[in-house]
Order: C-alpha cells, then sequence, then structure tokens
C-alpha cells in the first residue's frame, strides 16, 4: 500500500513510518520537514499537496498542535491553536484525502488520553481531542467507496517524558513503537469509526 503520513517527524510520527514502513510505501508529509511540504490549518496547501502525490491507499495524521494552560488564564485565541490544529488541521486533511484514496481506503486520525482522562491546564486537549473523536465515528457512516476512518488515542510517550511529563503525573507511559501498533490496527484492519486507546 501507499501510505501518507503527516507528522512523519514527530515522536509519533517516526514511530508510525518505522512501523507501516515494514511493509507499506510510506510518503511523508509535515510542515517544515518530509518528502511534501503543507500546513494542514491551510486546507489549500493540504489540497496542493495531494494533486502532487496522487492516488494512495491510507492517510496517517500524527501532528496537532495544543495549547496547556489553567483553565483561569485560558484566551480564546489559546482555544484556537488546538481548534485550529489538532481538530480542523485533521479534519481538513480527512475532506481532502476523500478525493485521493482508492475504494477500501483509509484515514486514521490522532486524539488523546486526555479525551477520556482529563488533567489539570488540559481544557483545550480534552475537548479538541473529544471532538477528533466525535468526527471519526460521525464520518465514518458516510464516507463512500468502502472508505474507512479511525483515530488513534495515545497515551504520554516514553519518548516524551521529558517535555509532558510534568502534566502525566501518575500516567503509565508507552514506548512509541507500542503506540504505533495501534495505527498498523488502523491502516492494515478492517475497522471503522474506531477509537484505538493506546494506553
Amino acid at each position: 500500500m501507499k501510505v501518507v503520513v503527516i507528522g512523519a517527524s514527530g515522536t509519533v510520527g517516526k514511530s508510525v513510518v518505522e512501523e507501516l514502513g515494514k511493509r507499506h510505501e510510506i510518503v511523508t508529509v509535515g510542515a517544515g520537514s518530509g518528502q511534501y511540504r503543507a500546513d494542514f490549518t491551510d486546507i489549500a496547501q493540504v489540497r496542493a499537496a495531494f494533486a502532487q502525490i496522487g492516488k494512495v491507499d491510507a492517510v496517517v495524521v500524527a501532528a496537532g498542535s495544543l495549547h496547556f494552560a489553567p483553565l483561569a488564564d485560558f484566551t480564546p485565541e489559546q482555544f484556537y491553536v488546538g481548534l485550529n490544529s489538532k481538530l480542523m488541521g485533521q479534519v481538513n486533511v480527512a475532506l481532502v484525502a476523500r478525493e485521493y484514496l482508492n475504494d477500501g481506503g483509509s484515514i486514521t486520525l490522532t486524539s488523546g488520553i486526555v479525551a477520556d482522562q482529563p488533567i489539570r491546564n488540559g481544557a483545550s486537549a480534552t475537548m479538541v481531542n473529544a471532538a477528533v473523536e466525535g468526527f471519526v465515528r460521525a464520518a465514518a457512516i458516510e464516507l463512500p467507496r468502502g472508505l474507512r476512518i479511525n483515530a488513534v488515542s495515545p497515551t504520554v510517550l516514553e519518548e516524551s517524558m521529558g517535555s509532558y511529563g510534568p502534566f502525566f503525573i501518575g500516567f503509565e507511559p508507552v514506548a512509541g513503537k507500542r503506540v504505533a501498533l495501534s495505527y498498523a490496527r488502523s491502516v492494515d484492519g478492517a475497522q471503522t469509526g474506531q477509537v484505538y486507546r493506546a494506553w
């Protein structure tokens, strides 16, 4: 299969590329690195990238920015960081990917454990991740041509504890290679409308 991985240079993305690359041809896309460049918050850039890439069998998104802060200090602008990036960025990819996926192809988006288990400073993260999962469940019943869509909900990665550890005290981190298996389950499997919890 030909698989597009958006956010391939990130911590999750690297593990996904390594796992899927064992079986599939990988095409990497990123805002600042990759074989093709696109800021996925701009649907025009997403369209331009897919026009260059052409037909594919699967699309994985392992990208998206979020703002963490106490709720008392949160501004609407800070909420829009996650809404524009991790939510609408992934929705943009899903909307464009429909046109370029071969029949029976798949889309895999990324949510996160805080959709189910909120943390301090994570009101935006919980809101955005839950919205991603809601979109996946709803889109799954409307996609044409046997197209599938799922989400992977990772917990904090072992490789990310240096950056995110203080937010996830008491959470058991998992290795990136274990999280990547959930993406493989989505890409290589048959289910749709699922949220694979990589906890």
